[in-house]
């Protein structure tokens, strides 16, 4: 069974204080720490650039697991990769080369993840699967935090677990995860959560204790003790 990982994505932090927040989460326990990078035009909503990973690196030696939900994603790979990201994680649906991007993340000394909406099926990923250390299956429609969890995305992260028995990938889940709702999408196989306002939701000295939250549900999902 894969490591189960929590990672609270800053989205959802305070962006006046932003290396405050990120050696909160780290000192709360947080696996990574999950950076949404949004461009207004493949999602409706604009986050930030290489310059704030850049910036947050030297405040947490935690990796920092990158979504680029940027379109398209090629011309930044490397930026990214120089400032800091350890995990780059493009969409499939960001453009016609995904094995490409997928080559030039490796090619950067980087872990490599491809990134599933909600409506594209997982078979979208079948033919890259061995360029990719992570799956990121979407379980809100993506663009903006605090959205509700979509049910179905629990059958999917099924199919993606079947689909990549045997291999070195891992499985995350992005949106609506909560205590309530992360025990669904671990027990179908998801080992890396994010989360954003279940974490940040009431100020750092709760973060802790929603890092513990998360991590309980999913681990008794999953059989363990957290």
């Amino acid at each position: 069974m894969r490591k189960l990982v929590i990672a609270p994505s800053i989205l959802s932090a305070d962006f006046a204080k932003l290396g405050e927040e990120v050696r909160a989460i780290d000192q709360a326990g947080a696996d990574f720490i999950h950076v949404d990078v949004m461009d207004g035009h493949f999602v409706p909503n604009i986050s930030i650039g290489p310059g704030v990973v850049s910036a947050i690196r030297p405040h947490t030696r935690k990796p920092l697991d990158t979504h680029l939900m940027i379109a398209p994603a090629d011309p930044y790979l490397a930026a990214f990769a120089k400032a800091g990201a350890d995990m780059i994680m493009v969409h499939v649906e960001a453009g016609p080369h995904p094995h490409r991007s997928l080559q030039a993340i490796r090619a950067a000394g980087k872990r490599a993840g491809i990134a599933l909406n909600p409506g594209t099926p997982e078979s979208a990923v079948a033919y890259l699967l061995d360029l990719v250390d992570q799956i990121l299956v979407m379980t809100v429609n993506p663009g903006f935090g605090g959205q509700d969890f979509i049910p179905e995305m629990v059958e999917k992260v099924a199919r993606v677990k079947a689909m990549t028995s045997g291999r070195d990938i891992d499985i995350e889940v992005d949106g609506g995860c909560t205590p309530q709702t992360v025990g669904k999408v671990a027990a179908a196989g998801a080992n890396v959560i994010v989360a954003g306002a279940a974490v940040f939701k009431d100020g750092p000295q709760a973060y802790a204790t929603h890092i513990a939250a998360l991590r309980q549900a999913a681990a008794a999902a999953r059989g363990e003790m957290a």
